[in-house]
């Protein structure tokens, strides 16, 4: 008896001593992220989603990276050096860094690169336009040469929004800019395999192993990107009352999201931390290339139908996470704030709207309003906003769907008889609306962007304003922009908030900022 308990106490030690090897080999759980759109388009140079953007940030990286107060800072880069008359810029990688494959990233791989984002992103265009070469130096470094003066080289290769400057390796930047590519190799934090998406369910994403991070602490999209889970998902959960629930029984780690609906109780929750990030603003989008809003006094009168402060209602969020009515297409209460003066704005509301529509000689064509239902920032948008314009007299019919089929609706340029569209709602938080050359709005004028807006005045303005660096200038400049945008109706604000989003009370490391991300956060 004495042996078997002298066995029983080695045994019981040995499983003491063995505990916390046992432990550490246990699968980590995954970092799980739902997001507030449907990640339906892959590659980020074809898509402006904002789903599609934060799969960019998961995989790819970027030669230079905004923090949170909106400075920009060397991220792929080591360092930039600028000739004494701003036309030659040469840029130095760092050392070490990797594609996903374990090949070395070089200059020939960025400037593949820049020259297919460049393509298609509106500010990389007036970029482009202004380069007379781009070239190698060596395998860690290149030079940029302007044929002209150009005052936003590092904004551009910095820009977080719309369509973000992402590096890929030489042989994948190759693919036509209008066709998307079917190869995931990035250099970013986190590797993907296609295969192991699942439509409608998950993305799965795994940790690079040879990602070496920048030395300085996580600030907005720079610093140091350390990641602290060997495996991130974005679930898909279209269902809003399924996501909180799926939050509060800690089966999901971060809602992008929050229904505003369950504001009041989440905060009330030990559980759950709920935020207000920045700033959004929610717009509607017009299609210009096609009747009626191919006619500008038809716009105009959208412009004076839509009423922020009862769309904003609409959205029943708390009192402090909306804003006042706002007239800048600049996000309020930013550095780049200006106060719109355009006499559109003072005359708003639903007699002035009618008496454009008379004007205009409008005969109750069809508005086919795509309304993204599963979405919860956009469909309380679009609810109001349809019963707004139908008050003024448009004919409107709603087509309401998922916001995955919405997008790719909102591509087609056709009439509305040939499965087009007339407007929808978009947002962007507050770092893809700081400036005029951040603003799709403004950036994307007299390109092929959807709603295909196209003002000749603003482009002679675009480009002066891309050409000075003094700030005088380019606020003053930017004033006249923001009027010629509400003289053109490019779009129409309807509102400005600040997002809710939630997560895991146990999630340390979180990173403030306009949408969810992965690096630094790490589970107590």
């Amino acid at each position: 008896m004495r042996m078997l308990t002298a066995f029983r106490r080695g045994l019981l030690a040995a499983s003491l001593l063995l505990a916390p090897l046992v432990a550490h080999a246990q699968p980590q759980r995954p970092l799980r992220i739902v997001l507030g759109q449907e990640l339906a388009v892959l590659d980020p140079i074809i898509s402006t989603n904002n789903a599609t953007r934060q799969f960019g940030y998961m995989v790819f990286d970027t030669l230079v990276a905004v923090d949170s107060q909106g400075r920009y800072r060397p991220q792929m880069l080591e360092n930039w050096q600028v000739s004494e008359d701003g036309l030659r810029y040469t840029f130095r990688l760092r050392e070490g860094l990797l594609w996903h494959d374990n090949t070395p990233v070089t200059a020939e791989d960025c400037i593949a690169s820049i020259r297919r984002w460049g393509a298609r992103d509106g500010l990389g265009q007036l970029l482009l336009a202004a380069t007379a070469s781009l070239e190698a130096n060596d395998a860690r470094t290149f030079t940029l040469t302007l044929s002209r003066p150009f005052g936003f080289v590092i904004e551009a290769l910095g820009k977080p929004g719309t369509i973000v400057p992402f590096m890929m390796p030489a042989r994948i930047a190759a693919t036509n800019p209008n066709t998307a590519i079917t190869e995931f190799i990035g250099s970013g934090p986190y590797t993907f395999n296609r295969a192991e998406w699942r439509t409608g369910d998950r993305a799965i994403f795994r940790r690079f192993a040879g990602y070496v991070p920048r030395q300085e602490p996580a600030d907005g999209l720079a610093g140091g990107k350390v990641v602290n889970f060997d495996t991130a998902e974005f679930v898909s959960i279209t269902d809003a009352s399924t996501r909180v629930a799926a939050l509060q029984a800690n089966e999901v780690d971060m809602l992008e999201f929050l229904p505003p609906d369950y504001v009041g109780n989440l905060r009330r929750s030990r559980g759950v931390v709920v935020r207000g990030v920045g700033q959004f603003m929610p717009y509607v989008s017009l299609n210009h290339a096609q009747p009626p809003f191919n006619n500008p006094l038809v716009r105009q009168a959208a412009q004076a139908a839509l009423n922020q402060e009862e769309i904003m209602a609409g959205m029943g969020l708390p009192p402090d996470l909306t804003l006042r009515d706002c007239t800048s297409i600049f996000a309020c209460n930013t550095p780049y704030f200006i106060e719109a003066t355009h006499p559109n704005l003072a005359r708003r509301g639903v007699e002035r709207a009618r008496e454009l529509l008379r004007q205009a000689g409008y005969n109750n064509e069809r508005v086919v309003f795509l309304h993204p239902t599963d979405s919860v920032n956009l469909s309380p948008v679009a609810q109001v906003a349809i019963q707004q314009l139908r008050t003024a007299g448009f004919n409107v019919e709603e087509w309401a769907s998922d916001w995955a089929s919405v997008a790719a609706r909102r591509l087609k340029r056709e009439p509305v008889e040939q499965g087009g569209w007339s407007a929808v709602t978009i947002i962007w938080p507050s770092i893809d609306v700081w400036s005029p050359i951040t603003f799709a709005g403004t950036a994307f004028n007299c390109r092929n962007y959807p709603g295909w807006f196209c003002d000749e005045p603003m482009r002679a303005l675009m480009d002066r304003y891309t050409a000075t660096a003094d700030p005088a200038q380019r606020r003053e400049l930017a004033s006249t922009i923001q009027n010629r945008f509400h003289e053109n109706v490019n779009f129409i604000i309807a509102g400005q908030m600040s997002v809710p989003t939630a997560y895991r009370a146990e999630l340390d490391g979180v990173v403030p900022f306009a949408f969810p991300i992965p690096w630094g956060v790490r589970r107590r």
